[in-house]
């Protein structure tokens, strides 16, 4: 089984993005994200309705990472530490060797393969330094730039499931997509 320790929080950096520690100084962007209807179309989560709302959340992931169930990083560019979006590895099973992936990025930063760039640098710190065997990712079926970004990046369908989520009245499919550890086979 895999032991998680994120107490000394990674920064990592790519050519254009600095990766780092989301903080509650960061709660209007992330209020901004997380209230963004476009943003939050195919994510089944509750909007937050105010920054205390979007403080509660970050106070709800720092939990997480405090007793390392999940990490999630900040999304900025290099020249400007404002959070433009997020991505993280949650839901995961140290038993298992792996972990969920998700990200979000505010919409005026999208098709600007800033999501890629995180992606890529996400994907190499889950199989080198977190030593997971595979990462899963969870879409909505409708979410066709999502699903082509991880198809992109080489993650693999394993399913479709119908109906499999409740929320607001109406039941959800999802695409479930899986990346084996390159380095293991």
């Amino acid at each position: 089984m895999l032991i998680f320790d994120f107490s000394d929080f990674p920064i990592l950096e790519t050519n254009r993005l600095l990766l780092r520690q989301i903080v509650k100084e960061d709660a209007s962007e992330m209020f901004a994200l997380r209230s963004n209807p476009e943003i939050m179309r195919y994510i089944p989560r509750e909007m937050p309705k105010n920054i205390d709302d979007a403080i509660n959340h970050i106070e709800y992931m720092q939990g997480l990472l405090d007793n390392n169930e999940c990490i999630n990083w900040a999304i900025c560019l290099k020249e400007n530490p404002k959070l433009i979006g997020n991505i993280g590895y949650f839901r995961m099973q140290p038993e298992n060797h792996r972990a969920e992936i998700g990200y979000m990025l505010a919409t005026e930063f999208h098709g600007k393969g800033i999501m890629q760039e995180a992606l890529t640098r996400i994907i190499e710190y889950g199989f080198q330094n977190m030593k997971l065997h595979s990462i899963e990712a969870v879409t909505d079926p409708e979410n066709y730039p999502s699903w082509k970004l991880l198809e992109k990046n080489g993650f693999i369908r394993e399913g479709h499931f119908k109906q499999d989520t409740y929320w607001q009245g109406v039941y959800l499919d999802s695409f479930v997509y899986s990346l084996l550890n390159p380095n293991e086979n």
